[in-house]
């Protein structure tokens, strides 16, 4: 891209009034975003209002040093050695699935290893959830993920906290050392910045052996309203959306309305009725959404029988149904759902002071989780 072409696509995503769906009809009618800036106010107030053409003809305040910016960021490198890339509506590597949405991104900014593509991602899968969640939520997306990458289907998120991260890890752990696309992260904010801190070795480890995108300019913090918006993005790319948990008011129902908007499968892992990470995904199978207990389950429905195949069978059967823990009075006393001391106190007659000393064996081994308000969870591995 040649820099007065990157400064035509800045502008015009820059242009106060002309979102994603204005800058198709503009571009859509005279071409190239030179081209609409060459156009006279009668011609350009064909397609937009009168105020919008009066912002069209004026460049707005800051290009000139966001164009700088960005062309010293393309070619630019560090230690990582990573590819930097600005593709555009106008380019064959822009991804197809965000072509399809009723408004792609003008720009999508991608930090990655050379040679990975985003246009040729045709196996993938959105995998959201709560930034709260339980231990057993943060299990079960790890391995879901692992699963998933065993069977070479690439993980997309959204690198926050919670479901998100252990996602990103669960598709990396299956990558290994292999030097293959493992997964996508669409972030919120420029790519000169990661949000949130404490991830920023992860989104290392991503730009290795997967990608980072964004559609906001160079230099945009982590603002609220960027993250629902970059939501449909995740849903847009991939072929499915599958929630690991979520409360009634989570930002991950967002992406999975947009995947059901955008004609995706949605999938949910049900959870314990006491939970209020659970509720939301919950919600999502009363309303129709796939209710998920393997990998297995999503492979079939999404008809990847070459990822079947291709994946081990730890991988096509791993799931929440199974414990995988050695069975003990006190694990079968505890059961699934979280309970407090006193609960389970009542159910076998042990003191609190003797569930204690058993809970804690249990937490190092990595059975048991302590979860706020005194209560106590079991952790079921896939």
């Amino acid at each position: 891209m040649e820099r007065e072409e990157l400064a035509g696509w800045l502008r015009l995503t820059l242009t106060p009034g002309v979102g994603d769906i204005t800058a198709r009809k503009l571009l859509g009618a005279f071409g190239l975003p030179g081209d609409v800036f060459r156009q006279t106010p009668a011609a350009l107030g064909q397609i937009v209002p009168e105020g919008t053409v009066a912002t069209l003809r004026q460049p707005p305040a800051g290009l000139e040093a966001l164009v700088e910016e960005t062309w010293q960021w393309l070619h630019g490198s560090d230690a990582t050695g990573a590819a930097r890339r600005v593709l555009t509506l106008a380019d064959a590597g822009y991804p197809a699935g965000l072509l399809q949405m009723p408004d792609p991104p003008l720009m999508l900014y991608t930090l990655g290893a050379p040679g990975f593509d985003l246009a040729q991602v045709d196996r993938s899968l959105a995998m959201v959830g709560s930034r709260n969640p339980t231990p057993q939520g943060l299990s079960n997306a790890r391995a879901f993920a692992q699963a998933l990458g065993e069977a070479h289907i690439v993980v997309v998120s959204g690198l926050a906290l919670g479901i998100d991260g252990a996602a990103h890890q669960g598709a990396l752990d299956a990558a290994g050392s292999a030097q293959r696309l493992a997964t996508i992260a669409f972030v919120g904010t420029g790519l000169d910045r990661v949000y949130p801190a404490r991830h920023r070795d992860l989104a290392r480890r991503i730009v290795g052996q997967g990608m980072l995108v964004s559609e906001f300019p160079l230099g945009t913090p982590p603002l609220t309203q960027n993250f629902p918006k970059r939501n449909r993005l995740i849903a847009g790319l991939s072929q499915g959306t599958l929630v690991v948990e979520a409360a009634l008011q989570s930002g991950s129902l967002i992406t999975a309305r947009q995947a059901v908007e955008q004609g995706k499968e949605v999938f949910a892992i049900p959870g314990s009725i006491h939970a209020p990470q659970s509720r939301g995904c919950h919600a999502l199978i009363r309303q129709g959404a796939k209710l998920v207990e393997s990998v297995q389950d999503i492979l079939e429905e999404l008809r990847f029988p070459e990822a079947m195949n291709s994946a081990g069978a730890g991988a096509a059967s791993a799931g929440v149904s199974g414990t995988g823990t050695p069975e003990s009075p006190l694990l079968e006393a505890l059961g699934h759902d979280p309970v407090s001391l006193d609960a389970l106190s009542a159910r076998t007659g042990w003191s609190a002071a003797d569930l204690q000393v058993k809970f804690l064996e249990l937490e190092l081994d990595g059975h048991v989780a302590r979860l706020p308000g005194g209560l106590f969870q079991r952790i079921a591995s896939a």
